[in-house]
């Protein structure tokens, strides 16, 4: 390599990737990209240094990771996993000039404003008001929220806790299902329940309160499967395979849940210049999310259903343009 290069990075609570960019052309892509599951290393720099063993450490000068959890001073502790990153160790190890840990939703939606549109598919086209308020909500193992507000015809990028803002039912299905949450949770967030590991929660909740039994046939299929059984009920869901409509409800509940906070966050901000649907989980259940009806909870908000109508949804297609938004997000800060 000759050129100097960006690493970008997305860390999640169950992966890390990673990849490099032309420092003076971020449109080029990714490259080297990789993916890492992070139960089986240490730690970040672990993953590093197996990462840039066989790559021009020289070239790369600075780095931006996306990372799950709260940023306080380039320092994080990561919520859904025993890991601390800090920038400034970083650097010292790796020779880069800077980096920078910023909140893994705030790398996602620092990347909307670079997405083509063959990387997005359209739920609603809307009416978008130029420069209005974009709003970003990710399901992926944890539930990601962010926005982007224009000034001087520059968005800017934030991340928030929004996943972890109480869950709101809105129907009798779901109000069950909080109260069957509530004695094993305690405060029960919409991440509980509108993200990976609010899957799990939604099919126990069925199975136990018999609304949607369990076959033999599924449970040994799941007991095999081993710790992500998100896999199976999705696709059984998806296939709608008879026999298996346990599976069929929990999308279903998990597709109502996440229109209905979609249009929470919609309504919350204003954002009248979109709402990007991100995340790992999102392009997995493209189909679903029509069978479910995520844009009629999306919309279901009393008075407000052709405000709301006004307003774009885009489906983003790959979870990997967070890579390109961190990298981006690098660019910036060097230039300010």
């Amino acid at each position: 390599m000759t050129n100097s290069y960006i690493l970008a990075g997305d860390l999640g609570a169950t992966k890390t990737n990673l990849a490099l960019f032309d420092a003076s052309d971020l449109q080029a892509g990714a490259q080297a990209e990789a993916s890492y599951l992070n139960a089986d290393h240490a730690d970040l720099p672990a993953i590093l240094r197996k990462y840039l063993a066989d790559k021009d450490a020289q070239a790369i000068h600075t780095a931006c990771l996306g990372v799950a959890g709260p940023v306080i001073n380039n320092h994080v502790r990561m919520v859904n996993l025993d890991w601390e990153v800090d920038a400034a160790a970083l650097c010292a190890e790796f020779s880069w000039q800077a980096a920078w840990l910023i909140n893994d939703l705030k790398a996602l939606a620092n990347a909307v404003p670079l997405l083509q549109p063959h990387e997005v598919q359209t739920l609603q086209a809307g009416v978008p008001e130029p420069g209005g308020t974009i709003a970003v909500i990710a399901p992926g193992t944890g539930l990601g929220i962010g926005y982007l507000t224009s000034a001087g015809g520059q968005y800017r990028a934030y991340a928030t806790e929004g996943g972890h803002a109480s869950f709101a039912p809105e129907t009798v299905l779901q109000q069950e299902l909080l109260a069957w949450l509530r004695p094993r949770l305690g405060q029960v967030a919409v991440e509980h329940v509108c993200a990976g590991v609010g899957l799990p929660n939604i099919y126990a909740f069925l199975k136990a309160s018999g609304h949607a039994p369990e076959p033999e046939w599924l449970r040994a299929e799941l007991d095999r499967q081993g710790d992500d059984n998100n896999v199976i009920i999705v696709q059984h869901a998806l296939a709608q395979t008879a026999g298996a409509e346990i599976c069929a409800l929990t999308l279903q509940l998990f597709v109502e849940i996440l229109g209905a906070t979609a249009g929470n966050l919609a309504l919350g901000l204003g954002a009248t210049a979109g709402v990007y649907l991100g995340g790992g989980i999102p392009p997995r259940i493209q189909a679903a999310l029509g069978r479910y009806r995520f844009m009629d909870f999306f919309l279901g908000k009393t008075g407000y259903e052709d405000y709301l109508a006004r307003f774009p949804v885009q489906l983003i297609l790959d979870p990997a343009v967070a890579l390109l938004g961190a990298a981006a997000y690098a660019q910036q800060q060097q230039a300010a």
